[in-house]
């Protein structure tokens, strides 16, 4: 037990920062169906991303394991405060910890009012939980957008 304790202990002694870059592409609003409400019209979020990130100094010898994720965060039109899952990973290597990438939100966005209208602009960033085998998940953000950006009109599908 004394030896777990001091496992879990010791990883607090090396702080690591990890630093990167998120630059959102596109982003746009499209009022559709989604699989789960289909008879209802809802506005959805499409976001293309690029990133960069390197999280490899977090990986040290009690790191099991990183969850990614980038997640948006706004208030609707009802003063609700959201943070939304867009796109997530796990990395299980140091090797995978350096990420590059070019790609578009993985899970459907779309607000329980159903419409972005009236909602304040929303902020992107790009965080992690660092999983250890012994001791506290810790959690950190490596990376967020540098302006909130306006929700845009809403659109017709074109697919």
């Amino acid at each position: 037990m004394v030896l777990l304790t001091a496992i879990a202990a010791s990883s607090f002694i090396f702080y690591a920062d990890p630093k990167g870059t998120l630059d959102i592409k596109s982003f746009k609003v499209i009022n559709t169906h989604t699989p789960r409400i289909r008879y209802t019209k809802l506005d959805q979020g499409r976001v293309n991303f690029n990133t960069e990130a390197d999280l490899r100094p977090l990986f040290n010898w009690n790191t099991k394991q990183l969850f990614v994720w980038m997640q948006a965060e706004y208030t609707n039109s009802r003063g609700v405060q959201n943070e939304v899952v867009m796109w997530d990973r796990i990395v299980k290597r140091k090797e995978d910890a350096l990420l590059d990438l070019r790609g578009r939100n993985k899970y459907y966005w779309h607000d329980l009012v159903r419409s972005f209208n009236g909602s304040e602009p929303v902020t992107f960033s790009l965080k992690y939980n660092i999983m250890p085998y012994v001791g506290l998940l810790t959690m950190g953000e490596a990376a967020r957008t540098t302006e909130p950006l306006p929700f845009p009109p809403a659109q017709a599908p074109t697919d």
